[in-house]
């Protein structure tokens, strides 16, 4: 299972990367901060820049093709040069202010270049890429979006209805309209595929992020809870509160701690509470305990939620001895070598989740009281259990009698001393 530091300390996949001057180049002017934002206004960028390019091709080749008699095509070719390098800087004055000034200096720039070269130009092509506006103004802007297409289309019929078929600029020069003719379908190519291939490029970061997000999510829900409730947990509003006829709890403490951390830097406690901490979550998945909580060094565990509290009482078992093993081989606390003490009843049990802000799934009861109980009047380096647990777990474990012992808010009961797993 990946961890929650993990996932939270990991960047989100790397897909296709596009060069480092590409993505200032598409950001420039973008003062926003919402993301959807920012993504919709570096697509209109990338517009902006598409159309810098197409007009510059148009005007190298008319001027080479006839650089006097097609002067006022290539006014227009300039003025969308100069608006496509201008507009990126002018997102300042709104979220969708580039995107509509873009579109109103091509729309009526395109109409003028049609009247001049006529439909046979294939002019009016341009207007068929109304649907990539979609792009600058996302689905929460359908309305907007809608209006400009309409706009585009109404253009368009205005176009093939009214428009010369020669043009008003050499109107006699068929092999100039093959020309335009050729450009044009490759720039409305051009233009779209790179609209497309870049707002995809941002739709699969956006994706990836999610994916992370949503891992993270799931890996924290898997922290505080275990599975099966944080299953339903996710699949209805319903209060979950659960009675445990047996379960197993688990109290330990490590004695002598808060003598130990007190002239310590802060630094060094919390980084050795942190590696035990880890070891202990570590055994627990790996013998099938359910982590509860941790309060400073006191690390709770239970076994037995799924109504098997036989098998459960063993797993914890196993649980206790397998951290009690880990923590003899780990370092010192400053000059403090410091004993776990460990304490395990079994019985009836409540659980449930509470808390809103920070919510967590917790476990009340007699359970969990005298399993308290239990680790409160231990013994350093050992493991003490109730009479009860102990005859839960049958013959698979060896116990040493402690014999009666005075309990607080219990009174004199039987407590036992588990030491081993009993040889198979």
């Amino acid at each position: 299972m990946m961890r929650l530091r993990d996932l939270v300390r990991r960047e989100p996949k790397r897909g296709l990367q596009l060069p480092r001057w590409l993505e200032r180049l598409a950001s420039v002017g973008i003062v926003a901060t919402d993301r959807q934002v920012v993504r919709r206004q570096r697509c209109a960028n990338v517009a902006a820049y598409v159309s810098v390019i197409s007009g510059a091709s148009y005007i190298a080749i008319t001027s080479f093709y006839d650089l006097r008699g097609l002067l006022l095509l290539n006014a227009y070719n300039l003025l969308l040069v100069v608006c496509g390098l201008v507009l990126p800087f002018w997102h300042r004055f709104g979220e969708n202010f580039v995107a509509l000034a873009l579109i109103a200096v091509i729309s009526v720039g395109q109409l003028y270049v049609v009247w001049m070269l006529g439909l046979n130009s294939s002019l009016h092509i341009f207007f068929l890429l109304a649907g990539a506006t979609l792009f600058f103004f996302g689905m929460q802007n359908w309305k907007l979006f809608l209006g400009i297409f309409v706009y585009l289309v109404a253009l368009l019929l205005f176009s093939l209805d009214f428009a010369p078929e020669e043009g008003l600029l050499l109107p006699n020069d068929a092999h100039l309209r093959e020309l335009m003719s050729s450009q044009t379908l490759i720039s409305v190519a051009v233009i779209n595929a790179a609209l497309i291939f870049y707002a995809l490029t941002l739709v699969q970061r956006a994706e990836d992020e999610l994916e992370l997000q949503y891992e993270r999510s799931e890996a924290l829900i898997a922290t505080v809870m275990p599975a099966a409730i944080a299953m339903r947990l996710k699949a209805s509003d319903e209060r979950i509160a659960d009675r445990i006829e047996n379960l197993s709890v688990l109290f330990s403490d490590l004695v002598g701690f808060t003598a130990a951390a007190h002239d310590l830097a802060p630094e060094a406690v919390v980084g050795f509470l942190d590696e035990l901490v880890r070891l202990f979550d570590a055994l627990a998945e790996q013998h099938g305990v359910d982590k509860i909580k941790t309060v400073g060094d006191s690390y709770m565990a239970v076994a037995g939620f799924d109504g098997r509290a036989a098998d459960g009482a063993v797993a914890i078992s196993r649980f206790a001895l397998a951290i009690m093993e880990a923590n003899a081989h780990r370092p010192p606390l400053g000059t403090c070598k410091l004993d776990l003490r460990i304490g395990i009843h079994c019985g009836p049990a409540t659980a449930g989740v509470i808390g809103d802000t920070r919510f967590s799934y917790d476990v009340w009861g007699d359970a969990v009281n005298i399993a308290s109980r239990m680790e409160s009047h231990g013994v350093p380096g050992r493991i003490h259990v109730s009479e009860q647990f102990r005859d839960l777990t049958g013959d698979a474990f060896v116990f040493e009698e402690r014999g009666a012992t005075e309990i607080k808010g219990i009174g004199q009961t039987r407590t036992y001393i588990l030491t081993a797993a009993r040889a198979q």
